[in-house]
């Protein structure tokens, strides 16, 4: 099988273009500094939108940017309890309602079996 292989291309590993009348793009680079204290820099293109973190790339945790503005916290929704789910769907009143009902079905049980 290693006799037919295909001979004279190595398939999609080389490019056949040129870099002949090609300039390339101006670049900016941008230093970040992670918590573990590595500094280091990325580069981008002039007009692309520098992010205020990016990944270390010595140990993978988040890093800030260098001179740049703190990232704005996420906003984080509040928990809901089984209490404000239930509040969605009954009022206090209706809640007072049901609790009435299921206590008379509960007394009835408890004087029968006595």
């Amino acid at each position: 099988m290693g006799e037919r292989s295909l001979r004279g291309s190595r398939l999609g590993s080389v490019s056949y273009e040129t870099e002949r009348n090609t300039a390339p793009i101006e670049r900016q680079y941008v230093e970040y500094k992670c918590a573990s204290g590595h500094l280091f820099s990325v580069p981008f293109a002039d007009d692309a939108e520098v992010p205020d973190t990016w990944e270390c790339k010595f140990d993978g945790v988040g890093a800030k940017l260098v001179g740049g503005a703190e990232p704005a916290p996420k906003k984080v929704k509040p928990p809901r309890t089984h209490w404000d789910m239930l509040l969605e769907r009954r009022s206090v009143e209706d809640l007072e309602e049901v609790l009435a009902e299921r206590l008379e079905v509960l007394r009835g049980r408890r004087t029968r079996a006595s």
